[in-house]
């Protein structure tokens, strides 16, 4: 549905005070960004931190996160439990900004060009292969894009 789109423009708030917001600009900044979608009640979400871990080590590479139909003390307990990878992150409380990402469930990453336009869209964790042969490479292909 957004893939070879522009990224919605959507202002949300950050998680909380340890955290900072990210906004459509930092989307089409000029680096490759993958937004992974996450909750704490998500148990294949605790699966893919290493996998996270792995994108946030990457070189021109933005890894954000944004919090799905959970509260910002529930999602700030799971991040301190499995380790928080992301540079922002920012809170959809209800929900409401998932529906124009076209989320239906998390985990969901999405991996958008410097200029702002998404690449891919993956349902699931990012773990094993998902990781390998899907989202490594779109990322590396959205690096070219620029």
């Amino acid at each position: 549905m957004l893939i070879d789109k522009p990224a919605p423009r959507i202002v949300l708030p950050a998680l909380d005070a340890q955290a900072n917001a990210f906004a459509p600009t930092d989307l089409a900044a000029g680096h490759v960004t993958v937004l992974n979608v996450f909750a704490s009640w998500c148990v294949p979400c605790r699966e893919e931190a290493p996998g996270l871990a792995a994108i946030r080590r990457m070189d021109g590479v933005a890894l954000y996160g944004m919090v799905w139909k959970d509260s910002a003390a529930k999602a700030r307990a799971f991040l301190d439990e499995v380790g928080d990878p992301y540079a922002r992150i920012d809170l959809d409380a209800d929900g409401r900004a998932g529906i124009d990402w076209g989320v239906y469930g998390v985990p969901e990453t999405f991996v958008i060009d410097p200029h702002g336009v998404v690449r891919l869209r993956y349902a699931g964790p990012l773990v094993g292969d998902a990781l390998s042969n899907i989202v490594l490479p779109a990322i590396a292909k959205a690096k070219n894009e620029g």
